[in-house]
């Protein structure tokens, strides 16, 4: 080992340092930056494949202990950085301008959560430092503005030699569309399918996006034209599915996974919703309202990663109601937690399949 404190046996010491998730040496990825050295003092960048990076800290506890093995170490400091990696693309999917990472967030039936799912995972990956759009693809249900507190808000239309271009509203760092910015609130979306194709592919196509790192789409229920549209026109990162433990959630839920796994979309995993209801005036308190395990015993059948699961809380019922999503209104709960939880391992699971790709 070079006992010379320098750049270059700071950068020794860090090799054996590796990133958890992809197993590499930080070193080797270039992921080790702009070192310098300070009488004693050494600080270096940091730059991570995701900002929402779940073991974040491990990796810094970790570049820190290496590099105070060295002779007149005094102090190490440790700047925290994140560059997304582009997912790759594919043959005959055009990917969106800007956007670095499309997932879908879907369920096989409706009632399962998978609005809340979607909205908290993108305000989360938003609150870790991410850029975040999210495409409300429920074109006949669009909930989406109103658990963002964007009832009342509007797409600004703006004419250019493209044709029509849709600024997103914004709302707690993500940007969204979504069909309830363009409808009356009590107007129903009486449509088939060609209408339906050409008014998710405008939300994808021609809409100012800017540079995102994820695009959450919020897929309708079922495995119909919305999602035959989206896996046929452009290259996905990954797929969620929400699902609750109850069997007929269960069974709705495999038909979806099982689509999108014909479609050629990786399957990031399975989300149990409503995993269990904890009674406000008793925190200690667990009921299965909906069963149990099934989230996990699907996973394992299907072998697919089980993300997490989210309890049921009176209050992401009310946050979802009063556009404050519970990662933002009461981050402590155990349901913000989890879905924290699930956001972050969500963004290393996207990074990590770019990365190997």
């Amino acid at each position: 080992m070079n006992n010379v404190l320098n750049s270059g046996s700071v950068l020794e010491v860090l090799r054996p340092v590796q990133d958890p998730e992809l197993r590499k040496s930080l070193v080797e990825m270039n992921m080790i930056r702009n070192i310098k050295i300070e009488e004693g003092k050494v600080s270096f960048t940091l730059v991570l494949t995701t900002p929402a990076c779940p073991l974040r800290e491990f990796i810094v506890e970790d570049c820190q202990k290496a590099v105070k093995k060295l002779p007149g170490v005094t102090d190490v400091l440790v700047e925290v950085t994140a560059e997304t990696p582009q997912q790759k693309s594919v043959p005959a999917r055009t990917g969106v301008p800007g956007v670095k990472n499309i997932i879908a967030i879907s369920s096989g039936k409706g009632g399962v959560g998978k609005s809340t799912i979607a909205v908290n995972v993108a305000v989360a990956l938003a609150q870790a430092g991410a850029k975040v759009g999210l495409l409300d693809a429920d074109i006949y249900g669009p909930n989406d503005p109103t658990m963002l507190g964007l009832a009342d808000a509007q797409m600004l239309v703006r004419t250019s030699k493209q044709g029509e271009i849709l600024e997103p509203a914004f709302s707690y760092g993500v940007k969204l569309v979504s069909m309830g910015f363009l409808i009356d609130r009590d107007q129903p979306v009486i449509w088939r399918g060609p209408m339906l194709n050409g008014v998710i592919r405008q939300f994808l196509y021609q809409v100012q996006w800017g540079e995102l790192d994820y695009l959450i789409v919020d897929m309708p229920p079922g495995t119909g034209d919305a999602q035959l549209t989206l896996t046929q026109a452009v290259p996905m990162a990954g797929a969620v599915i929400v699902t609750t433990p109850q069997t007929v959630a269960l069974l709705d839920s495999r038909k979806g996974l099982r689509m999108f796994q014909q479609m050629n979309v990786p399957v990031l995993g399975i989300v149990e919703n409503m995993s269990y209801f904890i009674p406000p005036d008793m925190p200690d308190k667990r009921y299965d309202i909906f069963g149990s395990g099934g989230g996990a015993k699907t996973a394992a059948e299907l072998e697919v990663p089980l993300l997490g699961c989210v309890p049921l809380e009176i209050s992401t019922r009310i946050g979802g109601d009063s556009g404050v999503p519970i990662v933002v209104g009461d981050p402590n709960s155990a349901s913000a937690k989890a879905l924290t939880a699930i956001a972050q391992t969500i963004a290393a699971k996207v990074s990590v399949a770019a990365l190997l790709a």
